[in-house]
């Protein structure tokens, strides 16, 4: 694990040092360079699998004409050094990293199709002579590890962080509006935008090839509720029962490493399942870590469920108690750690902070909701479907009629009528419907909320609809499945995974997501919807009377807590509506105060002083104002630094 960078250039490659020297948080044991005609390479290392001086990065070919620097863990690593070393081939360390560089010698482009594991990386490769030179960059299947570039054929910059990226002193700093627009609307950026206007985000699954002043994207993976169809049709016993098998075997796969592995546990489902099987593959106690805010969070407090698990499993525990003096004195740190803004994060900068003072590796239960239908989204869309799909004179008319909502949304600029426009759309269209259960500002709102000048340069804004059905990989497929596609690609790779890595990586720790098994994904959409969830009309109610995640409490329940089946899903929160209005009530004011949204340029100062009004009254919920704020403080610590030590 570690981060990666580069520059593609034919000429001086003038600030390498200082993108590695920004990336000193990612990998503090060990940095490398290497500089050729066309290339500048350069790591931080964070040494998790053999941990010696052999890992260290860049690293090269025996005959120095390929060179790789990534950023990652390969699961797989030592069945593929096994494969590798029947076919001759030699070995120089213990590293993943070497079976990564010897799988594209042995394979060329394909070598991706042998990866299984989270990771960025970048290959260079002057095999062919010199003019001839390629630049490879790869993201995995899930967009567990991020992966930034900018610039063209002729000159291109990339690293694992945009504050790499900045440090270089080679990037326009200009803020991308559409990408502004997207984080007020829905709490983050969807990729392969990002925040600043040049840079972008390469797409998971994706691989960017430059090579005889040509530049190449293309896709390698992508999702399907196809690939394990025989386990579709299975009986569910068998789901059951094979499910729990690929948890296992995934599981052990990320627990192997030459360091301490820890785990997140929230008290909830996931991480309990996580837990309990990580128990089965250690010879010690399993550390655990959990966040509790005391009085301030009482009724959103895990902390004691989280306590009860702990011991259920006879774990090591720690809880980090979490208080509005503590966000307070650390929300600039967090924003920074951030690297662009969200509406979330917070939670997991500071159970990271935690955990890295024991452990380098820590386990964690995201991802669990987006494969078996944890989200209330789940079940509304799937009471809501049948309706739309009917073939009654009723349903037929209610499509038409959506239509033509749909058609007229993208061009309305008045609020209370796209409001309406919205819930009529929605009676017949699935992605208007669900766009409904997750927001923000929305689409409307977020364009008041844009500066004149940004407004302008942004154009038509795109809609909500629209912004939802570029995550909707599988619209063909069963209700949950296509949801769970739509969860996959938008909120779990725009915010989960994203604000994951940059805050845990912070304080340079490995967060590993056994869930995000491509084999596990592929199982789960190949589901029918019954094995995932039941339709009820109580979606508040506890796991055992929903059904939600039915197949994947069932796969564990032998070695769950007897009553964790009857919590419900509650989704880990924090108590933001207290803090905004006490301990960070001062810095919420000056942040989006007149003079300082003037200042900035970003935002309407009028629109911005009615949502803080609203929010103090009690009118708004505190996601808001906080959004506005974490931009601003991102600005400050991110956009507007001149220092390469981030």
């Amino acid at each position: 694990m570690c981060g990666i960078c580069g520059i593609w250039s034919s000429g001086p490659n003038l600030g390498i040092n200082a993108m590695v020297t920004a990336m000193h948080h990612r990998g503090p044991d060990d940095n490398g360079i290497h500089i050729d005609d066309s290339v500048a390479l350069g790591m931080s290392r964070l040494a998790i699998v053999d941990t010696s001086h052999a890992g260290h990065q860049p690293m090269s070919s025996t005959d120095s004409n390929v060179w790789l620097v990534y950023n990652g863990e390969i699961y797989n690593h030592l069945e593929q050094r096994k494969i590798l070393q029947q076919q001759g081939h030699v070995f120089l360390s213990d590293s993943d990293t070497e079976v990564v560089l010897q799988l594209y010698l042995l394979h060329g482009e394909d070598f991706l199709q042998h990866l299984h594991g989270m990771f960025s990386l970048a290959i260079y490769d002057k095999r062919k002579g010199k003019g001839k030179e390629r630049l490879l960059l790869a993201r995995d299947p899930l967009g567990i590890k991020p992966l930034l570039y900018s610039g063209n054929a002729d000159h291109m910059l990339f690293a694992s962080e945009i504050k790499a990226l900045l440090s270089s002193g080679l990037i326009n700093r200009e803020i991308n509006p559409h990408a502004l627009h997207g984080l007020l609307a829905h709490g983050s950026i969807a990729q392969p935008d990002t925040i600043i206007k040049d840079v972008k985000m390469l797409l998971p699954g994706h691989k960017l090839i430059v090579e005889s002043g040509k530049l190449s994207i293309e896709r390698y993976w992508q999702l399907s509720d196809a690939r394990q169809n025989d386990w579709g049709r299975a009986s569910y016993p068998e789901q059951v029962k094979h499910l729990r098998s690929l948890l296992d075997q995934s599981v052990k796969k990320h627990m192997v490493g030459d360091v301490p592995v820890g785990a997140f546990l929230s008290g909830g489902i996931d991480s309990t399942i996580l837990v309990a099987l990580m128990g089965q593959h250690s010879s010690s106690k399993i550390r655990t870590f959990s966040v509790g805010f005391g009085e301030e969070g009482q009724e959103i407090d895990e902390a004691n469920t989280a306590n009860n698990t702990a011991g259920f499993f006879n774990t090591s525990h720690t809880k980090v108690l979490v208080t509005g003096e503590n966000v307070r004195d650390k929300i600039v740190d967090a924003a920074r750690a951030l690297d662009q803004p969200s509406v979330d994060g917070v939670n997991s900068y500071f159970v990271s902070e935690a955990a890295s003072g024991h452990v380098k590796v820590a386990i964690s239960g995201t991802g669990g909701d987006e494969p078996f239908a944890g989200y209330p989204w789940f079940q509304a869309m799937a009471n809501a479907a049948p309706n739309m799909n009917s073939n009654s004179i009723a349903a037929r008319v209610k499509r038409q009629v959506s239509k033509l909502a749909a058609g007229s949304l993208p061009h309305v600029t008045n609020e209370t009528t796209a409001r309406i426009l919205s819930r009529i759309c929605a009676n017949g269209d699935f992605l208007e419907a669900f766009s409904r259960q997750y927001r923000i500002f929305g689409s409307n709102k977020a364009s008041r909320l844009l500066s004149p000048s940004l407004l302008f340069a942004l154009g038509f804004p795109p809609d909500d609809r629209s912004r939802i059905a570029l995550a909707d990989e599988l619209p063909y497929a069963q209700t949950i499945s296509r949801v769970s596609a739509i969860c996959i690609r938008g909120y779990l790779q725009n915010q989960l995974l994203r604000d994951v890595d940059a805050v845990s990586m912070a304080h340079s720790l490995e967060v590993r997501v056994p869930f995000l098994d491509t084999q596990i994904i592929d199982f789960a959409l190949s589901l029918p919807d019954s094995a995932k969830s039941r339709r009820i009309s109580s979606p508040n109610a506890g796991y055992s009377t929903t059904g939600a995640k039915r197949i994947l409490i069932d796969s564990a329940r032998d070695i769950l807590p007897p009553d964790i089946v009857n919590q419900k899903k509650s989704g880990f929160s924090m108590p933001y509506d207290t803090w905004l209005k006490g301990p960070l009530r001062e810095i919420l004011e000056e942040t989006t105060s007149m003079a300082t949204v003037e200042s900035r340029g970003l935002f309407n100062p009028v629109e911005v002083q009615k949502v803080r009004q609203l929010f103090f009254c009690g009118r708004s919920n505190w996601s808001l104002p906080w959004v506005l704020m974490m931009t601003e403080l991102w600005c400050r610590e991110v956009l507007d630094s001149s220092s390469v030590e981030f």
